[in-house]
């Protein structure tokens, strides 16, 4: 008897229990590469040739799609008073100082959080711009038509920071601000 114990033991020795945690780790990564086949074909974009979409589907397109900027009419366009700027130009003949009132037209209303948020930074990007100029350069109408310009696309620029492209050409965001007027211009 004592030898058919023996081999009932030998035969009794189960194999090895597999962890769980491999099996939970093998579902997690298939899974996660379920989840990342969808966002890639969600990123995608699937286009519909004239077929019928659910509502769902025709929600999720209208999320993933940038709002587009065209002015609606019937809204009052939205401005926001900047406080003056007071700077130091660059020395032609002695010190001369610029003081100027800005006015910035927003594209939504929407718009003015963001640009309240980033005050700080538009602040001191203007405040450096403004520095570097000469009396001179801001004495014509086309001087201040281009610094109008160029403060609109360093307040862009604050919000919506510039990308670059494939060639690594950097591209300027179009930003909230569509355009840049003074309210008050002294240099002196």
């Amino acid at each position: 008897m004592a030898k058919d114990a023996k081999p009932a033991e030998e035969g009794a020795e189960a194999p090895p229990k597999k962890s769980k945690k491999l099996l939970i780790i093998i579902v997690l990564v298939v899974v996660l590469l379920v989840g990342a086949a969808a966002a890639a074909f969600l990123l995608m974009g699937s286009k519909h040739d004239g077929e019928d979409l659910d509502d769902e589907e025709v929600a999720e397109e209208t999320v993933k799609k940038k709002p587009a900027k065209k002015k609606d009419k019937s809204v009052p366009p939205t401005f926001i008073n900047l406080d003056p700027f007071t700077v130091n130009l660059v020395p032609e003949t002695g010190d001369q100082y610029l003081q100027v009132a800005v006015s910035v037209e927003l594209d939504t209303p929407e718009s003015q959080a963001m640009l309240t948020a980033m005050m700080p930074r538009i602040r001191n990007n203007v405040t450096l711009l403004l520095s570097s100029k000469k009396a001179s350069d801001l004495q014509p109408k086309e001087g201040k038509e281009k610094l109008a310009s160029e403060i609109q696309g360093e307040i862009n620029a604050a919000i919506e920071p510039p990308t670059k492209n494939k060639r690594g050409e950097i591209v300027l965001p179009e930003g909230p601000v569509v355009s840049v007027l003074f309210t008050s211009f002294i240099i002196q």
